[in-house]
């Protein structure tokens, strides 16, 4: 055979073998609860969100590892659990626990991929840095606290500012604090969701020209507070509207560590309260309105790279995840954002496009948890199955994915810990237990927490004590779990 005519073969087959390789966009989203119109929220204004939705399937039994920023990211990019990390907090990278990881992205890297990202991926700030090593080209950061207004914050650096811009951070606690929400008259590339969407537009544009396969990770910052958005957003909502919680205290009978402490997060905004208490029920519902006014905003920076996809042509073979990296509290039992293990921050939207593989309009009872994430990519891309360094505690959704009654799962896992003590959760189709004692010690020193989601869906009573059957099927189920890696295992370097 003539030369020419194999060299013009082979590359013919390259570019056949990578025109069918799936492209894979995934879509980060910090602070998103399902509460929006595909979950069944019809107040809320979120078209692009329910559009992508009715595009594939929505699980609707997901549920994060871990309902705090920088671990759940962790628990996606490594597949691992944080009880398997042993990373618990935000200023820990998880590179210090297994620095020879190899993350998502950059799995997808190793075969052939261009693995690019955008926004808020790993959790930059607090001490906590990106990662390189998972990325083919540098990183594009954008800020997660982000003002227009100058009454927002005084023209000063705020505490808020300097924790995600590692920025004086030894000096927080003498910095202003800004506005817990802003609603300005401003396009929406003002804020930062806008410039990460006309980011994202010009990777696709530019994955469109060279015709390379392409992971494309894109983390919006919204709804995360502040709650800052254009005007338009909040127009679409009227404080009058937003129900307050039927419970603002801890359950009956719940151990009393396992709330969150009242002076934390929220607080470090004006006008809330410093001590977190006495919240006025108007401040409440303003806060509920700027938390779905955000929500609104990034829904519509998420259309405008949906649209995009749509006109290059490159849905047809991209493969599309939303992912939520943690639930929220507006106030029930007594506490606001996330930092718990109760349903509210630990149920998170899931949805997943695969096409000619997911039925549109899908949905699934089955359990899934972030670190499936990892493995059910994968083989999605028709990537070999992830040999690495770390493990993966994942499990792929793929039979989900073909057959929506289908389970790979019978329960989920998450954990959160009140300093060294550690809340290991098992959430089953009913119940919800939570073991909280110090790794290793011994079960004599645990103490419980159980939830008959049947009866009590808001989680009023702990009742551990008077059911000690089903508590004892639900230690059975998370005894098959290795024990929990101790708190400050891992130090920073």
């Amino acid at each position: 055979m003539n030369i020419k005519w194999i060299i013009a073969a082979v590359v013919l087959g390259v570019f056949s073998a990578q025109a069918k390789q799936k492209n894979v966009l995934m879509i980060l989203v910090d602070d998103l609860k399902p509460s929006f119109g595909a979950y069944g929220a019809g107040f809320v204004h979120s078209p692009n969100l329910d559009s992508l939705a009715a595009r594939g399937m929505r699980f609707d039994r997901a549920y994060c590892n871990q309902a705090v920023c920088a671990p759940s990211r962790n628990n996606l990019m490594t597949g691992l659990r944080s009880t398997s990390l042993g990373v618990y907090g935000l200023g820990t990278s998880f590179r210090d626990a297994v620095p020879d990881a190899v993350t998502l992205t950059q799995y997808f890297m190793q075969n052939g991929y261009a693995s690019e990202g955008v926004g808020k991926i790993f959790h930059i700030g607090h001490g906590n840095y990106g990662d390189e090593a998972s990325w083919s080209s540098p990183f594009h950061p954008d800020k997660v606290v982000d003002y227009v207004l100058e009454e927002s914050t005084g023209g000063q650096l705020t505490r808020e500012e300097a924790y995600f811009s590692n920025l004086e951070l030894g000096n927080i606690k003498t910095l202003p604090r800004g506005a817990a929400w802003e609603r300005a008259d401003v396009g929406d590339d003002a804020y930062a969701d806008g410039r990460i969407a006309l980011e994202g537009i010009n990777r696709l544009n530019k994955f469109k020209k060279s015709g390379e396969p392409f992971f494309l990770a894109l983390g919006f910052t919204k709804p995360h507070l502040p709650f800052c958005a254009p005007s338009k957003y909040w127009d679409l909502y009227r404080n009058e509207q937003f129900s307050l919680t039927e419970r603002d205290t801890l359950p009956d009978g719940a151990p009393p560590y396992t709330g969150k402490t009242k002076v934390h997060e929220l607080t470090n905004f004006k006008p809330v309260p410093e001590d977190g208490e006495n919240i006025p029920a108007e401040m409440q519902r303003t806060l509920i309105h700027g938390y779905y006014a955000a929500l609104s905003y990034m829904d519509a920076q998420l259309g405008r790279v949906l649209d995009e996809l749509d006109r290059l042509g490159l849905a047809e073979n991209t493969i599309i995840v939303l992912w939520g990296d943690h639930g929220y509290h507006f106030g029930d039992h007594g506490t606001w954002t996330k930092h718990t293990n109760y349903e509210a921050d630990n149920r998170i939207p899931l949805l997943l496009v695969a096409p000619g593989i997911t039925r549109p309009g899908s949905s699934t009872q089955a359990f899934a948890e972030t670190v499936d994430v990892y493995p059910t990519l994968v083989e999605l891309a028709g990537l070999p199955a992830p040999v690495v360094p770390q493990g993966l505690d994942g499990k792929s959704l793929l039979p989900v994915l073909t057959d929506p009654e289908m389970t790979v799962r019978d329960h989920a896992y998450h954990a959160f810990n009140r300093g060294p003590r550690i809340g290991r959760a098992i959430r089953t189709d009913r119940y919800r237990m939570v073991e909280w004692k110090r790794a290793g010690a011994p079960e004599s020193k645990a103490q419980y927490e159980l939830y008959d989601y049947k009866e009590d869906a808001l989680e009023k009573k702990n009742i551990a004590a008077s059911n000690p059957e089903v508590l004892s099927h639900m230690k059975a189920i998370l005894a098959k779990h290795p024990e929990a890696v101790p708190v400050g295992t891992v130090k920073r370097k």
